[in-house]
């Protein structure tokens, strides 16, 4: 049986908040853990908590998402990571920034056609940990269609450049920029293992060694690159799992904030883009013509925005971020089923192909 989730005491107050009432009194509270095969280094857990409440307009019905996070030290994964490089994951690896998103009124400034849940409770359950509570987001069926990836990356550009929102894209107040990124993580467990022979043993990606290996070899070089980029407000982690339908057929409820933060320009449509493959899930149009579709779509919502950045810069900072949060990261694991590694395969060329068509 799972812990009851901190904050509980505070259930009245949070669904009359919810429910739109000064006082309600509850008659029930059922808490179910939520199942997530999507592992994290800093969720120790989600819920869903529902009943019933008696409230001034008869019997309601409500439910509420819970989420937990905490710092990453504090993981059952920590411990497994190398001693000479726990210092550099903890300090490097985010976890407050969530709740500090949820305490801030971003939902406000949101451009239209985006929106995210509500919050009714924010608790710092200890200096490492906080316990989120929002409102639940009714499970709406929405196609990946061409059109529906080029509508989430118009809005993502908006987003990005919204001189309202960009007031807010370091609301968490964690300092971090992409060498921070290369130099740790890249330079110390990604790069070394492409450098290995074991890891070009699958066929699929037999013909994708040199590439891989030239490309690795520029990754400081293409960082610094990223950082001389305009940087603008960030989902961080715009993954087609992150961006949820809306009530219309054109909106969209962004999750997963621990991500928000300054980067550079386009960040947002790598994940955009490579969300599903990273998933092993092959998007269902053509890789290239999305991602070009994106890429335009994402232009326009900057310029929608009066933010004058051309085409040709943010094509570049996403081909670089592509294939550095993304495509460097894709050689297979162990026991990893085919149909994974052939979508990881695609995105691994994909990302390649856009570098050297970005010079």
């Amino acid at each position: 049986m799972s812990t009851p989730p901190p904050g509980l005491d505070h259930l009245p107050t949070m669904v009359a908040d919810l429910l739109g009432h000064a006082s309600v009194d509850l008659d029930d509270a059922t808490i179910e853990p939520v199942e997530y095969d999507v592992p994290s280094l800093t969720t120790v857990a989600r819920h869903w908590v529902s009943g019933t409440a008696r409230t001034p307009r008869g019997e309601e019905q409500y439910r509420l998402f819970v989420k937990q996070v905490q710092a990453v030290q504090h993981s059952p994964v920590f411990e497994h990571i190398p001693l000479e490089i726990q210092e550099m994951v903890r300090t490097a690896y985010p976890w407050n920034i969530e709740g500090a998103v949820y305490r801030s009124d971003l939902a406000r400034r949101l451009p239209r056609g985006l929106a995210m849940p509500r919050a009714v409770g924010v608790f710092d359950t200890d200096p490492d940990s906080t316990t989120i509570w929002l409102e639940a987001i009714p499970a709406r069926t929405a196609v990946w269609s061409l059109e529906r990836y080029e509508r989430a990356a118009y809005l993502l550009g908006r987003l990005s450049a919204s001189a309202t929102v960009r007031d807010l894209s370091d609301v968490g107040e964690f300092r971090w920029n992409v060498t921070d990124y290369v130099n740790g993580r890249l330079q110390l467990s990604i790069i070394p293992q492409i450098e290995s022979e074991a890891a070009w043993q699958h066929p699929q990606f037999t013909d994708l060694q040199h590439r891989m290996r030239v490309a690795a070899s520029r990754a400081h070089a293409y960082g610094r690159e990223l950082l001389g980029m305009p940087h603008l407000a960030s989902h961080g982690d715009a993954s087609p799992n992150n961006l949820l339908a809306g009530r219309g057929s054109d909106e969209f409820v962004l999750i997963d904030f621990g991500l928000w933060l300054s980067k550079p320009v386009g960040f947002d449509l790598g994940q955009l883009v490579a969300g599903e493959a990273q998933l092993g899930r092959v998007p269902g149009v053509d890789f290239a013509a999305l991602d070009e579709h994106c890429v335009l779509a994402f232009a326009r919502g900057l310029a929608e925005e009066g933010c004058d950045i051309d085409v040709e810069t943010v094509r570049r900072a996403h081909a670089l971020q592509l294939f550095l949060f993304s495509g460097i990261s894709t050689l297979p694991e162990a026991e990893m089923p085919v149909e994974h590694i052939a979508a990881r395969a695609l995105l691994a060329r994909h990302s390649l192909d856009l570098l050297d068509r970005t010079p």
